[in-house]
């Protein structure tokens, strides 16, 4: 999300899934999207029945690869020495969309002069601390900012000083939200309008540092580093080049093969680069699908689970100076321009939500009682504290560390460490038997943790929104009751919160203030009930549809008639910063615009191919963000092929398929006048409305691993970094170094074959969800590794029998698939080998077996503390390991029926059952 964030200005998939039926080609990498994401799968086919061009860029061939016209197979942790080679092209050859480039990006933005880059550096940017091996820059005194822009004494204009720094921030979204510093964000994000060379010539223009970036990622350096063939990276390019202009667009997608990897967001960045260099954004079958790896994870992350973060990505206030009062933190994290420029507005309303007419402006709206962030939160750091002795407790919704974490061995000695554990989920997964079922942990009697563990409903047992990869939010109702003492993970948060308040009643101390003047009045007005119109038994369940409103946002001084209630808000735009609007997350603005409208449930089907009518999709209902890119400067659309939003001057306003993600009566040619601010100081032909220049940046200074993506090795690799010798790893990694997670520093010799994991269709995640259901188990019943032919030979390894593979973290047994899905590389001269591993087992369930996590290793990336599961070294043998192998911790389901299973077609018969035969 960062990488989308610091390209673009918001950190989500730009287009909608159907959208990729629009495309010409289609870029898959760090995505095995027909296996992953099966349904989404059909618009590419619909694409490709329409004559698009599909390529899949991956470490194993899989069922994309297969339906694709185009696979290239490179090395797992290489996808930015590709992407780079795909720019490099795109520049060398002149095949960049000009006149977008030239109106819609900063590429003629000129940068500070003492900005020294990767090439410049052997490896590293200007304004570098540390070992090489870990360490930060300070983009102030590396002068990555805008000439022309804040303080060009100090450097100002690129990231500022993180607040508390030590341990540190790490800010989630670098969208204008979620980073804590010390420069206002004005000065970070450079509000001020930088010196241009619309020629492109000048030296320190971005286009020009672009170019030389990016040279070196010649093809027959990229298939050194790669593994693939020169002509290979060569033939994507002219694909990509070919299928982009104003006739035609390519959309890329990606996936967590991206996210997870220390340089996950320079690789995200990189192909913004290339999207924005071919003019794709804000286009009908162009941009960047984010695809999400849960049903609402998106939604998790707009609402803020993360420490770091408030609802709509403001940032969460730090225990520091600058953010003391409300004042203070409006001036640090608002903008002068563009929509963050309405950050106060945000802020209270979201203040009022929360704290209701308890937040007036005499206290500042409740701000101090807000959490103040004073360390890292995030889940690997805690969890390394955790495993040291320093939490106590811990609630778990709706995750399993114990067998789902990176380094998940280190993740159960940190649960061991608790005095107490509250698991609330369908069964008792890894996360909740770690104390007597783990079968590499001590004897349960010298096990301190008391676990307390909460049966939840399942989904068809509970209602509420979910908020998907293309940011729809659609209505999940309920179909039954939850089973016997099973309760909702909202009901579950409802009575705590309720509990809690009534614990606290009474109090005067300060710091229980947040709590007892909490709004917590979700109670429904009558007695729900279930579809087939009975009561429902479950007492105390919150009316999720309150929820939904209050994030929708309130006028608190108009009062809607057919309520009494105050009137809901229909816009984002409708929100005050004088206390007379509340809003739970100014994103959902809309979402339930009336009492009796709830636009996630809507399912109307129109003419419009986009169908504005089904779900609501932030921000306001635009399905594909910077859609004023759609058009040219003028407002005309740039072919009529690829029409979605112009300039209608009868009208005097936007119009088009889609609702215009820009201020629908700004007509083109409207420049702001001298110190403009707000939505005034952009331009009408700026369509990138929450960056401070209304432009796509090809170069972000606000990013903390460098303004330019640049290729480095994963943490673990067999070989060094060819394009850069002098700086192997990314210098910015953070280590939790200890004997819980020993790392093998590339280049290692002691793990020679370079592993990634993978999805199955068949299961989901690691495996609380799937390895209890008895018919998926029969599908994919047992753990395996997939190995070329040529290294099973080289260990002696036969088809189906067993291996052991070695990290410095662990040891795991399973199954061997050897298949030609993966092969040899030739990297750096030598033969490198590659392994997968499927990533849903470990040692609860129906079926248990070895956990690829148990191999993988806790590093962190400096943006979002994001884990390197896709790519470390390993050693692959021939074998079981010693010792009596785990067994299954419940028994699996008898079949309720040998027989067909009645009304069902013989085709959709289970396999292996009478009816087949």
């Amino acid at each position: 999300m960062p990488g989308l964030g610091a390209s673009f200005g918001r950190g989500a998939a730009t287009n909608f899934q159907q959208d990729m039926a629009n495309s010409d080609c289609i870029l898959f990498m760090g995505t095995n999207t027909a296996e992953a994401h099966p349904v989404a799968f059909r618009w590419p086919m619909k694409a490709k029945e329409n004559g698009a061009t599909l390529i899949h860029v991956d470490p194993r061939f899989t069922r994309t690869s297969a339906l694709c016209d185009v696979f290239v197979d490179i090395r797992a942790g290489s996808d930015i020495a590709f992407l780079g080679g795909l720019v490099n092209h795109v520049l060398t050859q002149d095949k960049w969309f000009k006149e977008y480039v030239l109106a819609y990006t900063n590429a003629s933005s000129i940068i500070q002069d003492g900005f020294r880059d990767s090439e410049d550096l052997d490896g590293l940017f200007s304004g570098y601390h540390g070992d090489g091996a870990t360490g930060k820059y300070d983009a102030q005194e590396g002068h990555w900012g805008f000439t022309g822009c804040g303080n060009q004494e100090s450097g100002a204009g690129a990231n500022g000083t993180m607040l508390k720094e030590e341990p540190g921030i790490q800010g989630h979204d670098l969208q204008g939200g979620a980073q804590a510093h010390s420069a206002p964000r004005e000065d970070v994000a450079g509000a001020d309008e930088p010196l241009r060379d619309p020629t492109l010539q000048h030296p320190s223009c971005v286009f020009q540092i672009l170019k030389r970036h990016f040279a070196r990622y010649t093809p027959e350096v990229v298939s050194r580093v790669c593994g693939c063939t020169p002509e290979q990276l060569t033939r994507v390019a002219e694909l990509l080049c070919a299928n982009s202009g104003r006739e035609r667009t390519t959309c890329i997608a990606y996936a967590l093969g991206w996210t997870q990897h220390t340089t996950g967001v320079q690789m995200i960045r990189t192909a913004g680069i290339l999207q924005l260099l071919l003019g794709n954004m804000g286009r009908p079958g162009g941009g960047i699908m984010a695809m999400r790896g849960h049903s609402t994870i998106q939604g998790s992350t707009d609402l803020a689970t993360l420490y770091d973060a408030l609802p709509g990505y403001l940032p969460q206030p730090a225990a520091d100076k600058e953010h003391e009062t409300l004042d203070e933190y409006v001036k640090h994290e608002g903008m002068t321009t563009g929509v963050w420029a309405d950050f106060r507005k945000y802020i209270v309303s979201l203040l009022k939500a929360w704290y209701g007419s308890a937040a007036t402006p005499e206290n500042d709206f409740g701000f101090g009682w807000l959490p103040r962030v004073d360390a890292d939160y995030s889940q690997l750091a805690y969890f390394d504290r955790m495993a040291k002795g320093e939490i106590k407790g811990y609630f778990l919704f709706g995750q399993n560390p114990g067998g789902g974490g990176p380094n998940a061995g280190l993740h159960r000695a940190g649960l061991r460490n608790l005095d107490w554990l509250v698991v609330a989920d369908w069964f008792e997964i890894e996360s909740a038997v770690f104390w007597r079922s783990d079968p590499t942990g001590p004897p349960p009697a010298d096990i301190k943790t008391e676990v307390f563990f909460l049966p939840a409903a399942a989904a068809p047992e509970k209602e509420g929104s979910l908020t998907n990869t293309q940011r729809m939010l659609q209505w999940h109702h309920k179909a039954m009751d939850p089973q016997g003492d099973s309760r909702s993970d909202a009901w579950f948060l409802y009575k705590l919160g309720k509990r809690l308040k009534e614990l606290y009643a009474g109090s005067i101390d300060p710091k229980d203030q947040a709590l007892l003047n909490l709004t917590w009045d979700y109670d429904y007005d009558e007695e729900p009930r279930l579809p087939d119109g009975t009561r429902s038994r479950i007492e105390g369940e919150p009316d999720l549809e309150k929820v939904l409103q209050e994030i929708n946002g309130h006028r608190l001084n108009e009062t809607d008639p057919s309520t009494r209630e105050p009137k809901l808000v229909s816009s984002f735009s409708e929100l005050k910063a004088d206390g007379t609007t509340a809003c739970g997350c100014w994103l959902y603005s809309g979402v339930c615009p009336a009492p009796d409208r709830n636009r996630s449930k809507e399912r109307v089907r129109t003419d419009n191919p986009l169908h504005p009518e089904w779900g609501f999709a932030w921000p306001d209902n635009r399905r594909v963000l910077y859609n004023r890119a759609s058009a040219d400067p003028d407002g005309k659309p740039w072919s009529e092929r690829k029409k979605l939003v112009w300039w209608d001057e009868s009208q005097r306003r936007w119009v088009g398929l889609d609702r215009p993600d820009f201020e629908v009566g700004k007509p083109p040619g409207y420049r702001p006048p001298p110190d403009a601010t707000g939505m005034a100081a952009i331009g009408g032909d700026r369509p990138f409305i929450t960056k401070p220049d209304g432009l796509g940046w090809l170069y972000a200074p606000a990013v903390k691993d460098g303004p330019l993506p640049t290729h480095y090795e994963p943490v673990e690799s067999p070989v060094g970094n060819l394009l850069y010798p002098k700086q192997t790893c990314s210098p910015t990694v953070r280590m939790f170094d200890g004997p819980l997670n020993r790392l093998s520093r590339t280049p290692t010799g002691e793990f020679p074959v370079v592993a990634t994991t993978f999805r199955l269709t068949e299961h989901y995640l690691s495996g609380p969800m799937s390895r209890f259901n008895s018919w998926l188990n029969e599908l994919q019943p047992e753990m395996f590794v997939e190995l070329s032919p040529e290294l099973a030979a080289e260990r002696g390894i036969v088809h189906a029998d067993w291996l052991t593979v070695v990290s410095g973290r662990g040891r795991i047994e399973a199954r061997a698939m050897v298949t030609r899905r993966l092969r040899p590389l030739l990297i750096e001269g030598r033969i490198v080998h590659q392994i997968g591993l499927p990533f849903h087992w470990a040692f609860a369930g129906e079926v248990v077996g070895g956990n690829a996590n148990d191999l993988t290793s806790l590093v962190a990336d400096p943006n979002v503390s994001m884990h390197e599961s896709k790519a470390f070294a390993c050693q692959v043998l021939a074998g079981r390991l010693e010792g009596t192998a785990a067994g299954p911790t419940v028994k699996a389901v008898r079949w309720p029926i040998r027989g067909g299973i009645p009304v069902t077609p013989t085709s959709a018969q289970p396999e292996g059952e009478p009816e087949h035969g």
